[in-house]
């Protein structure tokens, strides 16, 4: 049996748990997938932000307003 010593620092009021790394990948993966743009993703986003620093963009209340008013 192998014994760790986890200093109190780290410990502290928290609550610890200690999982095998391999458990730990598991379980991150299906908890947060993680995103990974494509190109075009990426080329979409880039444009989006162009836009919007030249200030062409919808407002949220603009939104709303606009959706209100098909109904």
């Amino acid at each position: 049996m192998n014994v760790i010593t986890i200093p109190r620092r780290l410990a502290g009021s928290d609550d610890l748990v200690v999982v095998p790394r391999k458990e730990y990948e598991s379980l991150k993966a299906r908890a947060v997938p993680e995103f990974v743009p494509t190109k075009a993703e990426i080329r979409v986003l880039r444009a989006a932000e162009k836009r919007f620093a030249k200030g062409k963009f919808y407002s949220l209340a603009d939104v709303k307003r606009d959706l209100e008013s098909r109904r």
